[in-house]
C-alpha cells in the first residue's frame, strides 16, 4: 500500500475519534481524557499537513523544483514534529495542574472509553506500520503513542475505580509525554540535518576521496560535496582532474559511487593543464596562465 493513502487513513481515523473522544471527556470528567482529545486532534491536523505534503513530495522534477518535491515531505515531518512537541508540553502542563487539584472522575465511562479508544489507535497504527519516509514515521509515532496513551488510561481507569488513587491519571499521561518529547528531539535532529545540507552519517568523504585517488588515471579529486534531499537518496557533485579517457573514468567513479549508495553524481572533469577558478585548486597564479596565453 502506498503512504498517501495510509497517512489519509490514518487523518480520518484520527479526526472522527478525537471528536467523539471531546466529548467523552466532558461526560467522564476526564481531563486525561480531554487533554488527550485535543492532543489528538492536533495529531490529526498534522497528519492532515503530512498527507498533502506527502503527496506533492511524490512528484517529479520540473523546471522550478530541480530536484524534486521530495523535502516536501521532510517539511511535513517538520510540522508534525513541532505540532507533537508543544502537544506534550501543553500536557506535561496540564498533568501537573491535576496533580496540584485533583477532581471527581467518572471512572466506569473512562474504562469503556479506553477499550474503544485502544481498538481505533491499534487500526490506525496498523495503516500506517511500513513505510520508509521521515514524515511517515512521525506519523506512525503519533499512532503508536495513541495506543500506548490508551492503555494507560485503562490501566490506570481500572487501578483508580478500585482505588480512588487520583494522581496516576496525572503521573501515566506525563510518562507518555516524556516519551513523546523526546522521540521529537530525535526527530528534529535529523530533519535539521538534511536541511542545513549536511552529509549523511553512513558517508565518509575521507573514504569516497581514497577511493576514487586509487582509480587509474585520477590524478586528483576535489570540491566533494554530498548531501541528501530526503534522507534515502544520496547526490554528489565533485571535480576530477585526469588527463586519461574521461569516459571510462567516469564510468568507474559512478561504480564506485553506487557502491558508497550514491545514485546520482555531478562529475566536473579537469586536464592537469587547466585551472580550476577556485582558489582551493591547485596553485597556479592566475598571471602564470595569462602569459600562457599570450604566448
Amino acid at each position: 500500500m502506498n503512504t498517501t493513502k495510509n497517512i489519509l487513513i490514518a487523518f480520518l481515523l484520527n479526526i472522527s475519534f478525537s471528536i467523539i473522544e471531546f466529548f467523552g471527556g466532558l461526560f467522564t470528567n476526564s481531563v486525561a481524557i480531554i487533554s488527550d482529545a485535543i492532543h489528538d486532534m492536533g495529531d490529526a491536523i498534522s497528519i492532515g499537513i503530512s498527507y498533502f505534503l506527502e503527496k506533492k513530495s511524490k512528484r517529479s522534477p520540473d523546471d522550478v523544483y530541480t530536484f524534486g518535491y521530495a523535502r516536501y515531505s521532510i517539511l511535513g515531518a517538520f510540522i508534525t514534529t513541532t505540532i507533537l512537541t508543544v502537544g506534550s508540553l501543553l500536557v506535561i502542563y496540564n498533568s501537573v495542574i491535576r496533580i496540584i487539584n485533583p477532581v471527581e472522575i467518572n471512572y466506569n465511562g473512562m474504562i469503556l472509553f479506553a477499550v474503544f479508544g485502544t481498538i481505533i489507535n491499534f487500526l490506525a497504527a496498523y495503516f500506517t506500520r511500513d513505510g520508509n519516509s521521515l514524515n511517515q514515521k512521525a506519523v506512525n509515532l503519533h499512532m503508536l503513542e495513541d495506543v500506548l496513551g490508551w492503555i494507560v488510561v485503562l490501566v490506570a481507569s481500572i487501578i483508580m475505580k478500585f482505588t480512588d488513587i487520583r494522581v496516576i491519571d496525572s503521573l501515566m499521561s506525563m510518562g507518555v509525554a516524556v516519551f513523546i518529547l523526546v522521540n521529537c528531539i530525535l526527530n528534529m535532529k535529523s530533519v535539521g540535518n538534511l536541511f542545513l545540507e549536511k552529509k549523511p552519517d553512513e558517508i565518509s568523504i575521507e573514504e569516497i576521496r581514497k577511493h576514487l585517488l586509487s582509480i587509474d588515471g585520477v590524478k586528483d579529486v576535489h570540491h566533494i560535496h554530498v548531501w541528501s534531499i530526503d534522507g534515502k537518496n544520496i547526490l554528489a557533485t565533485m571535480h576530477v582532474v585526469s588527463d586519461s579517457d574521461i569516459a571510462a573514468i567516469k564510468k568507474y567513479i559512478r561504480e564506485e559511487m553506487e557502491e558508497h549508495g550514491i545514485s546520482h553524481v555531478t562529475i566536473e572533469v579537469e586536464a592537469s593543464s587547466d585551472v580550476c577558478d577556485d582558489i582551493n585548486c591547485h596553485v597556479k597564479t592566475i598571471s602564470d596562465a595569462h602569459m600562457h596565453h599570450h604566448h
